[in-house]
């Protein structure tokens, strides 16, 4: 089974859906690690971009291999987090979404809307995505590497 380390963030509306999750991943066995870039409480009105944008650094950098994103929607933090040169962030609300984001596409950043899905369906999507693994040689490879190339500064062909 793979373990992943997970980075977190939200901003004040998705903080309650951030501290829940955070308690399931807390006993998760697929889970080896998670830092927790807040906010640390639902009063904190820090921006989501500032958070987004801290989560998907500390990915790009190494020091989580996925991370979980949650505002009002999901949308915000997805746009922040793909600002980031190495990043593949998708917003998700069903769990065929979350599995192509990973198969098809090799997201390591998932973001979730708090005022989208509930915190029942949001561990349903989250559980899904800890057991999903890109693979290297599937015919989705090609088209991933197109995008890393561009992100790497190359052009489009």
């Amino acid at each position: 089974m793979k373990q992943w380390s997970l980075a977190l963030g939200c901003d004040e509306a998705g903080f309650a859906l951030k501290e829940y999750l955070r308690d399931k991943l807390a006993s998760d066995p697929r889970v080896a690690g998670v830092s927790d870039s807040g906010v640390l409480d639902g009063r904190d009105s820090t921006a989501y971009p500032e958070i987004g944008l801290k989560v998907a650094t500390d990915v790009a950098a190494g020091d989580a291999q996925r991370a979980l994103l949650i505002c009002g929607t999901g949308i915000g933090m997805a746009i922040s987090a793909n600002k980031v040169k190495g990043i593949r962030a998708t917003t998700a609300h069903d769990v065929y979404s979350v599995e192509r984001s990973v198969l098809s596409n090799n997201c390591q950043v998932l973001t979730l809307g708090a005022r989208v899905v509930a915190p029942e369906l949001a561990w349903t999507l989250v559980d899904r995505w800890l057991d999903l693994e890109f693979d290297d040689s599937s015919p989705s490879a090609a088209k991933v590497q197109i995008i890393t190339d561009y992100d790497e500064g190359g052009t489009s062909s």
